[in-house]
């Protein structure tokens, strides 16, 4: 060995040794703070227990005189202010005890040394998932990722580098970019990088077997996903990722940056997140608590829809209507079926929609009898003749209001008619022995001490007819007098529109015979909400500041602009993968490609698959369905593998031996992903007796390690340690359209891709190079 090579080898020794010793130090000083903590927390427990046990003793209750009252409201103020302030304490305590616990294990995972223009001293800046201060309080140990001065650590490699504060840009020089791999408080690995989080700690993070649950990333975040997480400008930023580049993850991420950047404006209740399904939200329900954040508001678009409209409605969902459009190829109905998805799903219709809700201003609203004891009080002709009397120039939500003022009035009338009817009575022998109780005691209130049957007969009377007009009234508030579905599908039946499709007349009948039974198919969903809240009033929430949209590709051009129209004041970020879009509408009008750029927006594309090896990247990158740019991250692996089959094959012994291989490869989550639920099912039945397995469907919200069967469309976003495709022929596969289907399987591979063809395989393993799989 040179002396070069003994002088290099000397140093990283002595830095390894120095790293050590400062991982010893920061987990020392947790300890401490730890212990701190504790003694504090518990006695502070104690007091707040006291406090709420000794309350009353402490307050000064005397009502006999105002200004009694008023000192003991002030005593009662004091008092609930004093515990309120003590439970405030408990809870930040307990906040930073959560901070040391995650932070005792591994501390921090970077290292820059930055040196300012205008200062001589080299700052040692070492980044984790929270900030840390030394033991006097003075200084940081850890700065927490999301910090502005951490920004370096993902955007710069030695040389030059700045970063901004909310007040100026701070510019210097990086002399160092170091990694740390700390587990259990140990020092594991270290490496000096580039620009880029270098590959190493990158390779460990991917090589390992997938979780059931999403991780955090923070340690592995690239140049491009940095953008994606600190921007802050953008009313909306679209993020075009392929399969696996990590958008998911970096939206996360940039959900934690905004609370940690903004959190005194914002908290987790500002935000939302639509996922594309229960199981997806599930599976990155950890990522945020990882990181010290609560969980923001998330629901499926399919949830939002149905807490939004009538219950006596029926909603298909988005896989039910996937399940259609692969399954019944051969039903009457579906050719109509798939015209009536195209046309509601664009923002033509939407156009017509508009056109009909301004003609409904001059006529055409239906409205429902107000009924009482099975009598008519105010007929629908009554009400329909009030609401057109009404200002024309009046917004449809503002005269229903105007509708609904007038109709409490009318039943107020009504109850005055009923009071003194007979079965009034009737009804008030049915009451309570504390409802005759309070009758008594009230009428003496209400007029002296005369002890006369027919006041409190009177009080009863006016409680009966109260309570039997109260849901009535309750109604009317909710505007429950305005027949939504009938109104809306009058569009079908009667209304003329001025621009229609040729197909217009076939798309009505299909409409009608839908709606006659109450059933809303999944391009019908939001088409109804947006016509009900443009008649009624839109029941939007404007305290959400952010919204988050992933797998954006799968949102019709319409829901996105019934979105925009609910969340007008929200920042939005899109994330998604044209090659992903695998329902019907989504090759059109995409909200990843909108035609009309809105102001004040960012477009972010993301080429690199970190998920999949290098050779399964490769293999599907050759009949992906976009024309983007895919990137294989540097991660070797085996080649996805073709089992071809004779079509009498013994599939269960084909896919048994592959499960086995699979097993002893190590890996933990294997699945079996198919084209439909039909072909899932045929799956789990042909496996279940021969292996431990679980099925997933649309209403699964959480997934074990282990043997998984499933349709393709709920494994988005999901990832696996190996996939076989258990019917990957030409038969399966047979249209253009199946593409992003099969795309979209093959990419939820991590290590392994197996694909089972019976007869022919199917054209797109046909279009890819017989170098990048082999064939068995």
């Amino acid at each position: 060995m040179n002396q070069k090579s003994e002088n290099q080898t000397e140093s990283l020794t002595k830095d390894r040794l120095e790293e050590e010793h400062r991982v010893k130090y920061v987990h020392s000083v947790i300890d401490e703070k730890q212990k701190t903590i504790k003694t504090k927390t518990s006695g502070l427990k104690e007091s707040i227990v006291d406090l709420r046990k000794d309350f009353w003793d402490d307050v000064t209750v005397n009502l006999d005189e105002p200004d009694d009252v008023i000192e003991t409201q002030a005593s009662l103020k004091q008092q609930a202010e004093f515990l309120a302030e003590r439970e405030r304490s408990h809870g930040k305590m307990d906040q930073e005890r959560k901070t040391l616990e995650r932070l005792k294990s591994s501390p921090y995972f970077g290292r820059i040394d930055f040196q300012e223009t205008s200062e001589d001293e080299v700052d040692k800046i070492y980044i984790g998932v929270s900030s840390l201060m030394d033991k006097d309080q003075e200084n940081f140990l850890i700065y927490d990722w999301r910090a502005p001065i951490s920004s370096m650590y993902y955007d710069y490699g030695p040389g030059p580098a700045q970063y901004k504060t909310t007040e100026e840009t701070i510019t210097g020089e990086i002399s160092l970019k170091r990694q740390f791999i700390i587990r259990q408080g140990k020092l594991k690995g270290m490496f000096d990088t580039g620009v880029t989080i270098g590959d190493e700690l990158l390779q460990q993070a991917l090589g390992n077997n997938a979780s059931t649950t999403m991780q955090s990333i923070v340690a592995t975040i690239q140049k491009e996903q940095n953008k994606i997480i600190r921007n802050e400008k953008s009313n909306l930023l679209i993020v075009q990722g392929v399969a696996g580049s990590g958008k998911t993850s970096a939206a996360l991420q940039r959900i934690a940056y905004l609370m940690y950047r903004f959190r005194e404006e914002l908290n987790a209740n500002n935000l939302h997140l639509f996922s594309p399904n229960p199981l997806f939200s599930n599976y990155i329900a950890n990522v945020l608590p990882e990181l010290g954040e609560a969980n923001i508001n998330q629901s499926t678009f399919l949830e939002f829809l149905r807490k939004r409209i009538e219950k006596y409605m029926e909603i298909e969902s988005p896989f039910e209507q996937m399940e259609f459009t692969l399954t019944e190829k051969n039903a009457d109905d579906y050719s109509i079926r798939l015209r009536n998805m195209d046309y509601k799903s664009s923002l033509r219709f939407k156009t017509m929609l508009d056109d009909f809700i301004s003609d409904l201003k001059n006529d055409g609203i239906r409205f429902k009898n107000i009924k009482f004891r099975d009598q008519i009080l105010i007929s629908k002709e009554e009400i329909y003749d009030y609401f057109y009397s009404i200002d024309v120039n009046i917004d449809l939500p503002n005269k229903m209001e105007l509708v609904a003022k007038w109709l409490l009035t009318e039943i107020r009338r009504h109850q005055k008619k009923e009071i003194y009817k007979d079965w009034v009575m009737e009804e008030a022998e049915l009451l309570e022995k504390e409802d005759y109780q309070d009758a008594f005691f009230k009428s003496q209130d209400m007029y002296g001490d005369e002890d006369d049957p027919m006041l409190e007969e009177a009080y009863l009377r006016k409680e009966v007819i109260k309570r039997a007009f109260a849901p009535i009234k309750k109604r009317i508030k909710h505007l429950k007098f305005v027949n939504i579905l009938g109104t809306y599908r009058s569009l079908f039946e009667i209304w003329t529109p001025k621009n229609k499709p040729s197909d217009w007349e076939d798309i009505c009948q299909f409409t009608v015979y839908q709606l006659a039974h109450r059933y809303l198919t999944w391009e019908d969903a939001t088409p109804y909400l947006y016509f009900k809240g443009r008649l009624l009033g839109d029941d939007a929430d404007r305290s959400i500041r952010h919204l988050f949209i992933d797998e954006a590709q799968d949102y019709s051009a319409f829901q996105f602009a019934f979105i925009r129209h609910i969340f007008p004041y929200t920042r939005m970020t899109l994330l998604g993968d044209i090659n992903q879009g695998i329902y019907a509408y989504t090759t059109s009008e995409n909200p990843l490609i909108p035609e009309a750029i809105p102001v004040n927006h960012e477009r972010l594309t993301l080429t690199k698959s970190y998920r999949s090896t290098k050779p399964i990247v490769e293999f599907s990158r050759q009949f992906a369905p976009g024309q983007a740019t895919i990137e294989a991250f540097e991660r070797e692996g085996e080649k996805p593998k073709l089992i071809k089959t004779k079509e009498d094959a013994d599939l269960t012994a084909i896919l048994t031996t592959e499960i086995n291989k699979q097993k002893n490869n190590g890996h933990e989550t294997i699945a079996i992903i198919c084209k439909t639920l039909a072909e899932s099912n045929r799956m789990y039945h042909l496996l279940q007796d021969k292996h431990t397995i679980y099925q997933i469907n649309e209403e699964t919200y959480a997934f074990e390690k282990g043997l998984l069967v499933l349709p393709v469309y709920l494994a988005k976003g999901i990832e696996f340690d190996a996939v076989i495709l258990p019917e990957a022929s030409k038969q399966q596969y047979s249209d253009e359209s199946d593409r992003a289907l099969f795309y979209t399987a093959c990419t939820r591979a991590m290590h392994d891709l197996t694909m089972i063809s019976a007869g022919e395989p199917c054209m797109f393993i046909n279009e890819a190079s017989k170098e990048t799989y082999e064939i068995n």
